[in-house]
């Protein structure tokens, strides 16, 4: 008797958990490259991911790599998450927790991009509004600097 599954809601509790948990991790890898540069300054591309994995004592493919990034459902070995987390200098843990605290460095390093990004508003502001008086730009770059 073959099953048949007309939609997310049918999946077998371990897919659908299986699904959940390949979903995750794309988006913590996904966060991690877009926050986190290799040591040479740069984002990570594939040939670091697999050399710093290497390290690591695992070999990542491409193929994995990709699929990883995606959100692709597969069976990820333990020896891939660690080495994985000890790229990007994380918990292994944290690769696969649905919520919970980010590390640290993320944390750091999205607290950077944040000020990078108030600080190119209120230029732009500046640019754009041309003379100004001093309270109302002050005022503007007191909005921008709040805490949403």
């Amino acid at each position: 008797m073959e099953l048949t599954y007309v939609n997310d809601f049918d999946l077998p509790p371990e897919r659908a958990a299986g699904i959940r948990r390949a979903e995750t991790l794309a988006r913590k890898i996904n966060l991690l490259l877009d926050v986190i540069m290799s040591d040479s300054g740069k984002p990570f591309d594939y040939p670091a991911i697999r050399d710093g994995a290497q390290k690591a004592g695992y070999y990542l493919s491409r193929t994995r790599w990709s699929l990883l990034k995606s959100g692709k459902e597969q069976v990820v070995p333990e020896e891939a998450l660690r080495a994985i987390a000890a790229v990007f200098d994380v918990d292994p843990d944290y690769l696969l927790q649905e919520d919970g605290n980010l590390p640290e460095r993320v944390e750091a390093e999205l607290e950077l991009l944040r000020s990078l990004r108030r600080a190119e508003v209120r230029n732009f502001a500046a640019r754009a509004l041309g003379p100004v008086d001093p309270e109302a730009l002050k005022a503007i770059a007191k909005i921008l600097d709040e805490d949403n």
